[in-house]
Order: structure tokens, then C-alpha cells, then sequence
């Protein structure tokens, strides 16, 4: 489910995501020759996916499923209307909590966040600003949406501190920079294989 939601975004924003990504990545490559700092691949590409990430957030908050049900400022009211394991439950419950869980990561990473209430306070923040706006473009605005939202957050900061915690006790070489460009750049060929391999590049016909 999850998948095909995924694949109808990238089908429609593709082109802004294209074009925002040659011109980030030629910007910072420019930035990094002109002032002869060290590029780090690893670093570079979680940077992207995050500008990315936020351009996709903005397209599923502003353009998908617009001018439907009316305003809920009643805690739980939409998330105990949903039948649990029902596509909708799974869609608007789960889907909420897991599109702010990235969120919640990079979020930790960039301010190098040791509290979890610093990661609780940016994600309220910004799913109160996404909800008022789409009250102002003719949504609807949901209490129970910020709710999922923190949640899932707050989840994305347990993840990067559990997953930091074993980034401590890997051997010392596989926490060089040489290590983790290989293992980004692994990703990227595995990423791209796939793509071929499912035929993912008619979706963007």
C-alpha cells in the first residue's frame, strides 16, 4: 500500500525533485571547490535526502487528498475511527507516524541532539505550522495529525540514538570515511538495480 502511495508521489514530482537536485548538488560542489573544503560523500548524500525528503513532505501535506472531511480538534476523535489493520487506519495512523519518523532522524542528527524533548519541540512545531496551512489552502486541520506526527518523531530520535549506540561498537574500520562513501555508494548502485529490475521507471511516464 505504502508503495503504490509512494510511487504515485514520485509519478507527479518527479521533475521538481530532478531539478532541485542538479541544482543543490551543483551549488554545494561549486561551494566545496571555491572554498576547498573536504567533501564527504556520506555526508553530501544525507544532506540531499533530506532536502529531498522535506520536498516531498511538502508535496503530501499540501497537494495529496485536499478539500475532504472537516476540522477535528478533538484528541483521538480520527485515530479511534479507524478498524485497526484497515487500509484506512493503516493509512492515515500508521502513514502519519511513519512519514514524520525521517523526520525525527535527520532532525537528531543535524542539531546533534542528546534530548528528547528538543526532537519532540521541532516536530510539534512543524506539524502545527503544516496543519495550520492547510486549514489556510482549504484542507482540514486535524489534532490527532500533530499527535501521530510527534510520535513519529519522537520514534525517529529513539531510532538514530539506537542506531548511533552500535555505530560505537563496530570495528574501527567500518566507521572510516572511506567505509561509509563505500557502503552510500552500495546503496545508491542496490537503489538504482532495483529500480531496473521492477521496471520502477515506468511509474514516471
Amino acid at each position: 500500500m505504502f508503495t503504490n502511495i509512494f510511487l504515485d508521489i514520485i509519478h507527479n514530482i518527479w521533475p521538481m525533485l530532478f531539478i532541485f537536485t542538479i541544482i543543490i548538488v551543483s551549488i554545494r560542489i561549486a561551494y566545496i571547490f571555491c572554498n576547498k573544503e573536504n567533501f564527504v560523500l556520506y555526508k553530501e548524500l544525507s544532506m540531499l535526502c533530506f532536502i529531498l525528503y522535506i520536498l516531498l513532505l511538502y508535496y503530501i501535506v499540501t497537494f495529496q487528498d485536499s478539500s475532504y472531511g472537516t476540522n477535528n480538534f478533538t484528541l483521538f476523535k480520527e485515530i479511534f475511527r479507524y478498524n485497526i489493520a484497515s487500509k484506512l487506519f493503516i493509512k492515515n495512523v500508521l502513514g502519519n507516524i511513519i512519514l514524520f519518523i525521517p523526520f525525527g532522524v535527520f532532525v537528531t542528527h543535524y542539531v546533534k541532539n542528546n534530548k528528547v524533548y528538543i526532537t519532540f519541540v521541532l516536530t510539534l512545531l512543524v506539524s502545527c505550522a503544516i496543519e495550520f496551512a492547510q486549514n489556510i489552502i482549504g484542507r482540514t486541520s486535524d489534532i490527532d495529525d500533530v499527535l501521530l506526527n510527534v510520535i513519529g518523531g519522537v520514534i525517529g530520535f529513539y531510532i538514530y540514538k539506537f542506531s548511533d549506540k552500535i555505530v560505537d561498537k563496530l570495528p574501527r574500520f567500518m566507521r572510516t570515511q572511506i567505509f561509509l562513501d563505500m557502503l552510500c555508494l552500495a546503496l545508491i548502485f542496490i537503489i538504482i538495480y532495483l529500480a531496473f529490475r521492477f521496471n520502477f521507471w515506468r511509474f514516471l511516464a
